[in-house]
């Protein structure tokens, strides 16, 4: 099944978020701290949540400014509903669905009791009484002549045996269909085989009969296949030395806590295939009776198959790790992530391209992130993830900023096998392309609460605030679409540059090089700015300054002359003769201007 839309109330920050719609792949939640971005997770989680995840508490749950009306019985827990979904149906759960059911979605709401209800949308009205009534006393009194007609029959049970109590809304579901069910079975051998009509009539009962059924059996296949809705909200950290027996002790003693370190490490210990007393077993010596050649094998046996599959962990995981850590290494330099068993520790360490191995706690904490996270999904992706719905909350916070960039390719990469939901406050999770995929989460008010906004509105703008600079950072890429720049102090000396080239190239005189690419920074003052990003990136670059204060602030300043050298930074007054004495770019259009002005405008500023 496929999450389509979700909607949830009365839950902590939450009083009504309104009806979201979810994306068949990835759908991003932004918004601005205490939102209530995190609390739409928690909330679309108890859908159906991992073993060992607590439900609702109405205590802790239901929101607290309104608990008072729980405390005095002014609100029913059982008559809650905190968290709505619709989901599509998909192959695999249509082959369990009658042929009529295929084209219906399927609604589940979980209440603050925890209790469960679900229907089928679009599927066939379960008739009532009144629609099969003249069918079923046209069907009766068919029998009634038949058994006139030969009285030496048997004769069938009445109908009013069954529908005696029976009113026009009474459905024809449960016992009732059970019922009518048996007494058409009952009566059809006294139905004339020779008229079509009846016949015909008795199969549109029996099916009728078997609707509600029919549903039902639906609503118990979706409810048992509905996805796992796994969260990772604190990302969890595999130990970077683990000492196996004691490891194993505490599994047996059953003493493992909440930390993050436990579960990270248990996810280690799946995804290589072993337990830690197994594991512990290995690192001891070999066997005491060496003369036991079949036990020496089993354990020789048993020690290489941890070999291998620590081996073949560690190129899964530095596999994916360097799509992201180094995605255009091409001189093989990548870091490289090692499983090893030594005596009683399985250690992580990194491998660099010297061939030194350097413990994962000492490596920088965005990478320690990202191998946690992968040793996590892959170990639970084994399981209940086969069917899941990934909820991840803030992923990637201790990635750098590209490679939060490489992370988000991940993310869509995931999403192709597990529906994804995830959170953010960073615009390098947002893809320029993937605004249709955002959902804006903010809370314009603690009385109104938490609100999702299928379209990209707020009346936050901190909740806008991300795709704000995913815009200005792919804007900004526009500016190293050219090897050659020359950047001018503002956009109308942009214009006045950029028109008289146009100008120049119409009347064939030749203009400004196609290949320059004009940037306007603004200002005087942020020209040091674009240039020094630029020839970052290895690209030429002059500055043309107006010989105002401005300009002759900008010009001394020595990050400028240290990025471009005294031959680029270009000043107006180089190319001007006349009177002014602080030239500005106009300036050197101070003739034609002055015409055009007339001319054009009707206006004589030549005084």
């Amino acid at each position: 099944m496929l999450l389509v839309s979700a909607r949830i109330t009365n839950y902590r920050s939450i009083i009504d978020t309104g009806e979201f719609h979810a994306e068949k792949l990835k759908t991003i939640l932004v918004g601005p701290n205490e939102a209530g971005k995190s609390a739409v997770l928690h909330a679309l989680q108890q859908i159906n949540p991992p073993e060992g995840v607590k439900g609702f508490d109405p205590l802790r749950d239901y929101p607290r400014s309104k608990y008072n009306d729980i405390k005095t019985g002014k609100v029913n827990p059982t008559q809650v509903t905190v968290v709505t979904a619709t989901f599509a149906l998909q192959d695999n759960d249509k082959k369990q669905l009658a042929t009529d059911l295929h084209n219906c979605t399927y609604t589940i709401g979980r209440k603050l009791d925890n209790k469960f209800w679900h229907r089928l949308n679009g599927a066939p009205e379960i008739p009532t009484y009144k629609g099969l009534e003249r069918d079923l006393k046209r069907l009766s009194a068919h029998l009634e002549e038949r058994a006139t007609a030969e009285p030496g029959k048997s004769k069938a049970r009445p109908l009013s045996e069954i529908a005696d109590k029976w009113t026009e809304s009474t459905p024809i579901s449960g016992d009732n269909a059970k019922n009518l069910k048996k007494w058409l079975d009952e009566v059809y051998p006294y139905v004339d085989e020779e008229n079509d009509k009846e016949e015909d009539r008795h199969a549109s009962l029996l099916k009728a009969c078997s609707i509600s059924e029919q549903q039902n059996a639906a609503l118990t296949s979706l409810f048992n296949n509905r996805p796992t809705f796994v969260l990772y909200s604190n990302y969890f950290r595999v130990r970077p030395n683990l000492h196996l027996e004691r490891f194993a002790a505490r599994l047996k003693a059953g003493s493992l806590d909440d930390t993050l370190y436990d579960y990270g490490n248990s996810c280690l210990l799946k995804l290589l295939g072993f337990t830690a007393s197994e594991l512990s077993e290995l690192g001891r010596d070999e066997p005491l009776q060496k003369d036991d050649q079949e036990a020496l094998d089993a354990f020789r046996k048993k020690k290489d198959e941890r070999g291998y599959a620590l081996n073949a962990a560690s190129i899964r995981l530095t596999e994916e790790i360097r799509k992201i850590w180094n995605p255009d290494d091409k001189r093989g330099e990548a870091a490289k992530l090692v499983l090893k068993a030594d005596g009683q520790y399985l250690k992580a360490v990194v491998e660099d391209s010297l061939g030194v191995e350097i413990e994962l706690d000492q490596r920088s904490e965005g990478l320690q992130w990202l191998v946690s996270f992968f040793i996590v999904f892959f170990a639970e992706a084994e399981d209940e993830n086969a069917n899941a719905i990934l909820l991840l909350d803030e992923p990637g916070v201790s990635l750098h900023a590209l490679k939060q960039r490489e992370f988000r390719s991940t993310l869509t990469r995931l999403s192709e096998s597990n529906q994804t939901i995830y959170t953010t406050h960073s615009p390098f999770l947002v893809g320029p392309d993937e605004l249709d995929l955002v959902r804006v989460v903010e809370m314009p008010d603690r009385k109104v609460g938490t609100k999702v906004h299928t379209t990209i509105t707020s009346g936050d703008s901190a909740a806008l605030l991300p795709l704000q600079e995913a815009l200005g950072y792919d804007l900004a890429q526009t500016l190293f679409g050219q090897r050659r720049n020359l950047i001018v102090e503002g956009l109308t000396d942009y214009w006045y540059v950029e028109a008289v080239s146009a100008l120049l190239s119409d009347c064939g005189m030749g203009g400004l090089d196609t290949k320059i690419s004009l940037v306007p920074a603004g200002n005087a003052s942020k020209v040091v700015y674009y240039a020094t990003i630029l020839h970052a990136q290895n690209l030429k670059v002059a500055a043309l300054l107006d010989s105002d204060a401005a300009g002759e602030n900008a010009a001394r300043q020595e990050t400028l002359v240290h990025s471009l050298g005294q031959k680029r930074i270009m000043r107006t007054r180089d190319f001007y003769s006349g009177p002014v004495t602080t030239p500005e770019i106009e300036d050197l259009l101070r003739d034609t201007l002055i015409q055009v002005a007339k001319s054009e405008l009707n206006i004589d500023v030549s005084a």
